[in-house]
């Protein structure tokens, strides 16, 4: 009986010892066990797995409650075998609300010819929108609906976008409700008034109803509005989606052309009637076409002539001459230095309105 008590004893401090010694272990390798806080802090916190993810939430958060649904509705008069019939027709898209004062932004393809259009808040909240004005150029439509309480897109005035930014697509695609998608800038697209067709491009995807929405950044920011996917014609002559290939209003051409409409009804660009190109590591751009009759023509500007300055103010590229005209009031005189085979000549045109 007693060898018996003695073994029962030397067994039980043998497992306390050997205790001792593992807890001595796991004590220097996880030293945060001495103050108790490796289970607040380590494997079991809820907080671990969000631990360096990437998010755009924040960004979303400050964004997407300013993109609505759009629904219009149409009604279509048509001849058919018995005679005129009538039926109505439905479409949705997106739109972004760019002031508190109700100001939406949004494609004109997606409001054209439309008898009624509803937007929908991501808050429930349904509006009846009056359409203040379009302009097909951009393909960009200006709507207004009545509130004080009402979200509102984060905007700066230069997005500042490169090639290789992230961008977010957010709208309604397919009525499916508000969805977002990913991807990155390809082309950040020019921004003025004149280069209407020079959209951003992007790899976000963009479906059917996705026009009009908000392309923003990953701060969140409005950098375009949503307009179309590439698409090409096959065999048959039916247009097919290109994948990966899709196009948004540059922010900056957007909000001028909402200015605009807000101002006029209706965008009024300036032109003069003829067309260039920059010269290579030079300033100025080289005259390639003249339209006849128009104003630069009636100033006596012609082809082959370097267009040097406009107003005093140098010229870099083709592009900032179409801009600075396409800014200037119809009716405004403008003067035009340029060198005709190597003799310096000042000439006054006067700017008239494009048609787009």
């Amino acid at each position: 009986m007693k060898s018996r008590l003695s073994s029962t004893f030397s067994f039980v401090i043998r497992s306390v010892l050997l205790g001792l010694l593992v807890a001595a272990i796991i004590l220097v390798v996880m030293p945060n066990l001495r103050t108790g806080t490796s289970l607040k802090n380590g494997w079991f916190s809820s907080s671990t797995p969000r631990d360096g993810r990437i998010s755009y939430y924040e960004a979303l958060s400050r964004s997407a409650p300013a993109v609505v649904n759009i629904y219009t509705r149409s009604i279509i008069n048509s001849q058919g075998l018995f005679g005129q019939q009538t039926r109505e027709r439905t479409d949705l898209g997106s739109g972004v609300i760019m002031t508190d004062s109700g100001y939406l932004l949004t494609c004109y393809h997606v409001v054209a010819n439309a008898d009624n259009i509803s937007v929908v808040l991501q808050d429930s909240r349904v509006f009846e929108a009056q359409m203040i004005g379009f302009d097909r150029a951009t393909d960009l439509a200006v709507l207004k609906i009545n509130s004080n309480d009402l979200p509102t897109i984060p905007q700066v005035e230069s997005t500042d976008l490169r090639i290789g930014d992230t961008v977010m697509a957010i709208g309604n695609p397919f009525n499916l409700g508000q969805t977002v998608t990913h991807g990155i800038v390809s082309s950040p697209g020019r921004i003025g008034l004149w280069n209407f067709v020079d959209f951003i491009q992007t790899d976000a995807v963009l479906n059917n109803g996705n026009s009009g929405g908000a392309l923003v950044d990953s701060n969140g920011i409005l950098v375009g509005i949503t307009n179309a996917n590439y698409q090409i014609s096959d065999r048959n002559g039916r247009l097919q989606n290109v994948d990966g290939i899709n196009f948004a209003v540059p922010y900056e051409v957007a909000a001028n052309v909402m200015e605009k409409i807000i101002t006029n009804g209706r965008v009024i660009r300036g032109q003069l009637g003829f067309s260039g190109e920059a010269f290579p590591n030079r300033p100025g751009i080289v005259v390639t076409a003249v339209a006849q009759n128009g104003p630069a023509y009636m100033a006596g500007l012609r082809p082959d002539d370097i267009v040097l300055a406009i107003d005093g103010v140098r010229l870099e590229s083709a592009s900032e001459a179409l801009n600075m005209i396409a800014e200037t009031p119809p009716g405004t005189q403008l003067e035009l230095e340029i060198s005709r085979e190597n003799d310096l000549i000042n000439i006054i045109a006067q700017v008239t309105e494009a048609e787009v």
